[in-house]
């Protein structure tokens, strides 16, 4: 009973960070895309039912599904018209008897290919298509997850779970961000019902950018500007 309490206190805690992540921050879109065919397939509605490796990614509670043996995903999936991919990996290992479990997930959303016509036009006006150069633009996010069974009987079972996100993002050479963030998840199974919640970007998850651009670079692009004004 205690359990129970503690619970849907826990529940009440986490609502109002639930509906504070409702404001997503675009520059980390992609980790709102989805994990899982069978997460994807449901219209994303996972957090009360995933229970295998993708739980990481959807509600790190369910992560106590995994029971025995080591569970892992990996997905892959292209976007308009294939110009950028989206891979995806996971694995959940039990530990100390089933009753807690750690969780490893990877994300990677990029663009791959881009052209650089940065030094297309020569000093002299003359285009040369030899100075161009192809780079990518990705995106990566790293789960590190922890799951515990708060109470686990033949009707009823509470987990609680955590995760520690690390997101880097890199523009060719120009640019890379480096960002970090917390979720946190709860979840009830009865008998016939399942109910979960779980709060994203509990500290808000930031990107620190550093720009990196050679003097040439700079002076093209200086000089691009005011042609442009």
């Amino acid at each position: 009973m205690k359990q129970s309490f503690a619970a849907l206190i826990l529940l009440l805690l986490l609502y109002p960070f639930s509906g504070f992540s409702q404001f997503r921050k675009y520059s980390n879109e992609f980790l709102n895309i989805g994990a899982g065919a069978r997460g994807l397939a449901m219209g994303n509605a996972q957090v009360a039912t995933a229970n295998d490796a993708t739980a990481g990614y959807w509600n790190p509670a369910g992560l106590t599904g995994v029971k025995d043996h080591p569970n892992a995903g990996i997905m892959h999936a292209e976007y308009f018209a294939g110009i950028a991919k989206y891979d995806y990996a996971s694995l959940a290992i039990p530990v100390q008897d089933n009753k807690r479990t750690l969780g490893f997930s990877l994300l990677r959303f990029a663009v791959d290919d881009i052209p650089n016509t940065l030094f297309l036009v020569e000093p002299d006006g003359s285009i040369n298509y030899n100075n161009i150069q192809t780079f990518s633009s990705a995106d990566y996010a790293f789960l590190f997850s922890f799951a515990q069974n708060l109470k686990e009987t033949e009707t009823q079972r509470i987990s609680f779970g955590a995760n520690a996100k690390v997101i880097y993002r890199k523009v060719g050479k120009f640019a890379s961000a480096l960002g970090f963030g917390l979720d946190a998840g709860i979840q009830i199974q009865g008998e016939k019902w399942r109910a979960g919640l779980v709060a994203r970007d509990i500290t808000s998850t930031f990107n620190a950018w550093t720009f990196k651009f050679t003097e040439k670079e700079k002076e093209v692009l200086y000089l691009t500007t005011m042609i442009f004004l």
